[in-house]
Parts: C-alpha cells; sequence; structure tokens
C-alpha cells in the first residue's frame, strides 16, 4: 500500500485567474500613480505595433507577397506577446484606455511602421529593415524615461523595457545578415496595380 502512495505522482495545483490577478495588484499597490500610467503607454505602443504588423501581413497577403507577409506576422505574434505580459503584470482583465500621461509625440507610437513606409513589392529585407527602425526607435523612447525625471518605479521598468528592445534589435540584425539584399529595381512592376475609385 505504500509503494502505492509514493509511486503517484503529485497533480500540479491550478491557480485560479482571481488568485492571479489579485497578486498583480499587490505587485501594482505601492507604485507611483505614473507607473500605471506608463505601462499603459507601454501597453498601448505594443498594441499599436502588434495590429500594424497584422495589417501589414494583410495587405502584403493580397499582393501575394508571402514571405513578408510571414514575417509581418510573427512580429505581429511577439509584440502581442508583449502586450499580454504587460496585461498580465498590471493584472488588467481588459485592455486598458489610453492616457495622455506618457505621449511620444509623433501621429505613430515608436514601435509602430508609418503606413507610408509599405511597398507592395516589398522583400524580406526591406521588411526587417522597418522591424529595426521600430525597435530601435521603441529603446530609444524607454531609455529616454530611464534618464528622464520620472518616479524610480517608471525608470526601473523603462529600463527593463529598453534592455529587451535591445534585445530585438540584435535579433532583427541577426535576421538581416541571413537575408539576402535586395537588387536594384525591385521596385519595379511593369503592371502596377491600378485604383479605381
Amino acid at each position: 500500500m505504500s509503494a502505492k502512495k509514493t509511486a503517484r505522482k503529485k497533480k500540479p495545483i491550478s491557480v485560479p485567474a482571481k488568485v492571479t490577478r489579485k497578486r498583480a495588484a499587490r505587485r501594482a499597490q505601492g507604485r507611483s500613480a505614473p507607473f500605471a500610467d506608463f505601462m499603459v503607454q507601454a501597453y498601448v505602443m505594443e498594441s499599436e505595433a502588434r495590429d500594424r504588423y497584422t495589417e501589414f501581413a494583410d495587405q502584403m497577403e493580397v499582393h501575394n507577397n508571402v514571405a513578408v507577409a510571414q514575417l509581418f506576422r510573427r512580429l505581429s505574434r511577439i509584440e502581442g506577446l508583449h502586450a499580454q505580459k504587460i496585461m498580465k503584470e498590471m493584472g488588467w482583465r481588459t485592455p486598458p484606455a489610453p492616457t495622455l500621461g506618457w505621449i511620444w509625440g509623433h501621429a505613430d507610437a515608436p514601435e509602430s511602421v508609418p503606413v507610408t513606409e509599405l511597398h507592395y513589392l516589398m522583400q524580406p529585407y526591406h521588411a526587417l529593415e522597418l522591424a529595426l527602425q521600430c525597435e530601435q526607435r521603441a529603446e530609444s523612447f524607454f531609455s529616454g524615461i530611464a534618464r528622464s525625471i520620472a518616479p524610480g518605479d517608471v525608470k526601473r521598468i523603462a529600463i527593463e523595457m529598453a534592455k529587451e528592445e535591445r534585445q530585438h534589435v540584435r535579433l532583427i540584425k541577426d535576421w538581416l545578415k541571413k537575408v539576402e539584399k535586395p537588387a536594384p529595381g525591385w521596385d519595379r512592376d511593369p503592371d502596377p496595380p491600378y485604383l479605381s475609385e
């Protein structure tokens, strides 16, 4: 009988979502009010980047540019994971509404590719260049917050986020080394798409 008891594996204890939200809420206590504002802006930034990459992937699929579409989908998933991490860290059940506390001063968030940069014939190299610029802007944004007069808790999380963005910069630079640089004239199309009203 005792051999049977020792042979049984213990079942993992599942923690209800309510308990994990309570833990997140306890972690959030004791933080400055600007911390929550900053995390809302960080969430918005990651979400906008995710949405923009998804939009670009959709557009590339319309133009049958499968390789670039897949790359944009992968980047979208990465940004989505960052947004989920912030939601979990803050214990939010639903995405927060954007605040005016931390504005980046441009129409697009630092980590979002401007819509005007997209070309229907772009190649994976171009997509990676755009992603690299976004990650560098995000790293610069978070590093700037870390060097600012923000409260200590905001500076600490900004330092952590800047470090993550630097890792993404290195990752994308490594990807760029493996992707062939397009030849001149890559954007010439003898039969370009025609838009009618």
